[in-house]
């Protein structure tokens, strides 16, 4: 489970459809565009950003599997929800490989 068993007392209370839709409403994270970029400022608060973004996918796509198992949720809806969470994830994955390829070019780097 994502934030472990606290996070599943806040989205047993999807009760009605609504609020299933507004937790499938969450799945895409918002991007910042490159002129808030700019303004924004630093590498670390663009990559939280998307650390953000990535966590609220895979929490939206947590929520609606725990409402399809309740019988509330449309099974394409879950499939998308999960499938988005999936892909976002296998992002974050690829940008740690990078961040750590990185920093190990840079360590092996004569001073």
């Amino acid at each position: 489970m994502i934030d472990g068993m606290s996070g599943v007392g806040a989205l047993s209370r999807l009760k009605t459809s609504e609020d299933t839709e507004m937790a499938s409403a969450a799945i895409m994270p918002q991007m910042p565009s490159a002129a808030s970029q700019q303004a924004s400022g630093s590498f670390s608060e663009v990559m939280q950003s998307l650390g953000v973004g990535v966590m609220n996918n895979l929490k939206a796509a947590e929520g609606q599997s725990l409402a399809a198992v309740r019988g509330e949720a449309v099974t394409r809806d879950v499939v998308d929800a999960i499938m988005t969470a999936e892909q976002s994830l296998q992002t974050a994955v690829a940008i740690r490989d990078k961040m750590v390829t990185a920093y190990l070019e840079i360590a092996r780097m004569q001073i």
